[in-house]
């Protein structure tokens, strides 16, 4: 599986258009609104997780799969093998830090008084 930056940058656009909507609503001006930046799609953050996960999961599966053709023999290129694994392997790294900061987060505003 190969990096697609748009996805990341779709994922970027998806916070901002967030926090611009939390500025509107505390009623503050937003620096993009008085720039004319153009409108961004929005996108909930929980199929932004989702899709991102499903990525994770399907980069696995498919280092799954080129490991098991390549100890049956049917895939001969070493590189490509290795690669593919450690695409899955930064994959899932990266989703395993996301989860620690959700959760340190959600522990931090857990134990805030109100």
């Amino acid at each position: 599986m190969s990096f697609d930056a748009s996805q990341v940058l779709a994922l970027r656009d998806s916070i901002l258009s967030q926090n611009e909507a939390i500025r509107r609503a505390s009623g503050r001006d937003s620096i993009a609104g008085q720039l004319g930046a153009p409108a961004v799609p929005q996108e909930g953050f929980t199929s932004a997780l989702e899709n991102a996960l499903q990525q994770v999961n399907s980069s696995m599966k498919q280092s799954q799969a080129i490991s098991e053709a390549y100890e049956r023999g049917e895939v001969t290129d070493i590189a490509a093998v290795m690669l593919t694994r450690q695409q899955a392997s930064i994959g899932f790294e990266a989703t395993l830090q996301v989860r620690n900061r959700l959760l340190s987060a959600y522990k931090d505003i857990m134990g805030m008084p109100v």
